[in-house]
């Protein structure tokens, strides 16, 4: 039994996804289209929700790499510093690509290369500078007021429900 539409709790009208998901009913009411209930919605969530934190990233003069890989540096602590191979691992990037953000951030005066202590001189390290270490604190600071301001549309109790929904299904692919 096909699923009724979901309304737009504010206008009571179907949102875009019931929308299509109506209009391939009436085309394949041979297929299943409810998951697209879930993965559209998600889906579209998602590029609203990126465009909410590319507005902080770039009040602050960074991009979303960049603020990635200052936000990498500030959570290892003091000194602020990894290898670029490290952050390339905990920002899932290729090192081509980290390549390219470390020279925008050295550029900027945010990050400094530097070899790496009790070595020969060819291992190196990246580590945030003074300015970084302050552009990265303040950025972070309204990502996370952003990110509050975010979730608060929704009820703490569907916060949590929603988090533990997530944490379960993203699970399924990063084990």
């Amino acid at each position: 039994m096909a699923a009724p539409p979901t309304t737009d709790s504010t206008s009571g009208t179907p949102d875009r996804v019931a929308r299509i998901q109506a209009e391939w009913r009436r085309e394949r009411p041979d297929l299943d289209v409810s998951p697209q209930g879930v993965v559209g919605r998600l889906h579209r969530l998602a590029g609203y929700l990126t465009d909410e934190l590319h507005t902080v990233y770039a009040r602050h003069g960074l991009g979303e790499g960049e603020f990635d890989v200052l936000a990498t540096l500030r959570r290892a602590g003091a000194p602020y510093e990894r290898a670029p191979g490290e952050l390339a691992e905990h920002t899932m990037v290729t090192t081509g690509a980290m390549t390219k953000r470390i020279d925008r951030l050295v550029a900027a005066g945010l990050v400094e290369r530097r070899a790496a202590p009790g070595g020969d001189g060819r291992r190196r390290l990246v580590a945030l500078t003074p300015a970084g270490v302050e552009r990265i604190d303040a950025a972070f600071t309204d990502h996370m007021a952003n990110e509050r301001r975010l979730v608060d549309q929704l009820s703490a109790e569907d916060q949590r429900a929603l988090e533990g929904v997530l944490t379960r299904w993203l699970r399924a692919y990063e084990t």
